[in-house]
Formats: structure tokens, C-alpha cells, sequence
């Protein structure tokens, strides 16, 4: 079985001790891409530097951080601007709004998201999203673009089954991530044989190296092991999971 890691900061300094062997490792395990979502300008140097050692497992986005906008911002849009013309990128991301560190700037966000969507529109690239406790906020400004063909994924989605309707239905992708292990998550509200009918729509990120998911949650309890432990581990229980739920 093969995977794509379609969420993983493999470029932060937290993973320079063993990246080699950990992407070593997992590629012999069957993960043939990793791709890298953008925070901001100070991270861009270190994946271009990954990309050009795996370039052929390493896919590259392109983007703003919703936690990372602040009184430079339009510094930081043109950063994005001028990466995308230099740079081959795969989305734009990850972009969206984050109102769990700060509410105070939410038309700041909000409109450096809807900025950052101009681009991805212009370049035909797709979206990589960040919400966190701001589904509502980060809807009414998707939906205004819902005949752009604008396509990409709710990364981390933690929300009700009537959001993930709603993810859907603008042609996005759901991605579940760690969340599910945490005790608050929410996860559990959603109808996972029901949305998983709709495979297309469902990611599973991975967000190496740490183990953050186990399908239908059956969680893992270790968080910490590598992440070829964890592909192990998936690779069984994958299989069976959707036969079950066909």
C-alpha cells in the first residue's frame, strides 16, 4: 500500500537531527510524496533546500500562516507572490483563519485569506485551509468564490457533520488529521462510514513523524513513535476499515 503525506512540516528545525533517515525510512514504507504547507517568509529557504534534496518526494506550497499575519503582511503576500513566480508550487497553503490565538484581527485574516485565494485562482493552484474555531468566518468567504472553481482541503478538520456537508459541497476535500486522538477533538461527531463513501473527499494526514491517526478511530495511544511504525500499523487496519464500510 502506497501513501502521500499531504500535510508535514518536515523543514522545521525540530527534525533536522534525523530527516534523512525518517524520510529514508518512510519512502521504503511506502509514502512516495510529503508535502510541505508554508508558514511564513523565514521557513521559505529551508523547504526549497528540502525540495532540492528530494525532488522527487518533496512537494512544495506556498502561502501565509493565518498565526503568522501580522504588521508585515503585505511583505509577506508579495514573498508569496514572488515564490510562485520563481518556484514550482503544488497549492497555496496553508492559508484560512485562526480565531483560537486571536480575535482581534479577524478582518485583518480575513482579508489576507481572500488575497491569497486570488492568487491560488490565478495560478490555478488549489487551497490548503487552516481553520481553527472559525468554520463560519472561513464558509462566508468560500462561498463567495464557489463558481471560480476554486478546489482544495479543510486540513485538520474537526467539525459537525453538517459542516463536512457543507466542505463537500464546494467540491473540497476533508482532511483528518491528528485531532482524532485528542481526547476534545470532536471527531467522534462526525458519521465516518457515511463520509467515507465519499473517499474522494477524505485525506488522511499523516503529519509526520508523529503517530496522529488511526482510521475510525481505533486511536493510537503513543504519539510520539515514528512514523513508519505508524504506516505499519495503518497499512493493516486500512484495508479492513473500508471493507467494512464499503
Amino acid at each position: 500500500m502506497n501513501f502521500i503525506d499531504t500535510h508535514s512540516h518536515l523543514y522545521l528545525k525540530d527534525f533536522d537531527l534525523d530527516i534523512d533517515e525518517e524520510i529514508k525510512t518512510s519512502i521504503s514504507l511506502g509514502i512516495r510524496e510529503f508535502y510541505l504547507p508554508s508558514i511564513d517568509s523565514s521557513y521559505t529557504k529551508r523547504m526549497v533546500k528540502l525540495k532540492n534534496k528530494y525532488p522527487n518526494e518533496i512537494k512544495l506550497m506556498m502561502g501565509l500562516h493565518p498565526t503568522h499575519i501580522d504588521a508585515n503582511y503585505l511583505i509577506e503576500i508579495n514573498h508569496v507572490k514572488k515564490m510562485l513566480e520563481e518556484v514550482e508550487f503544488s497549492a497555496v497553503g496553508e492559508i484560512g483563519i485562526d480565531l483560537y490565538w486571536d480575535k482581534k484581527n479577524l478582518k485583518k485574516q480575513i482579508n489576507v485569506f481572500i488575497q491569497q485565494i486570488e492568487i491560488a485562482l490565478s495560478k490555478k493552484l488549489p487551497i490548503v485551509i487552516h481553520c481553527r474555531e472559525a468554520f463560519d468566518e472561513v464558509y462566508k468567504v468560500l462561498i463567495n468564490f464557489k463558481k471560480e472553481n476554486l478546489i482544495g482541503v479543510f486540513h485538520c478538520f474537526t467539525g459537525t457533520k453538517e459542516q463536512a456537508q457543507k466542505i463537500i459541497d464546494l467540491d473540497f476535500k476533508l482532511g483528518i488529521g491528528g485531532v482524532v486522538t485528542f481526547k476534545n477533538g470532536g471527531i467522534d461527531k462526525l458519521n465516518m462510514p457515511i463520509l467515507l463513501k465519499k473517499m474522494l473527499k477524505l485525506l488522511v494526514q499523516i503529519k509526520s513523524p508523529q503517530a496522529l491517526i488511526e482510521f475510525y478511530l481505533e486511536l493510537l495511544k503513543h504519539h510520539l513513535q515514528p512514523i513508519h511504525l505508524f504506516l505499519q500499523h495503518l497499512s493493516k487496519k486500512l484495508p479492513a476499515f473500508l471493507l467494512k464500510h464499503p
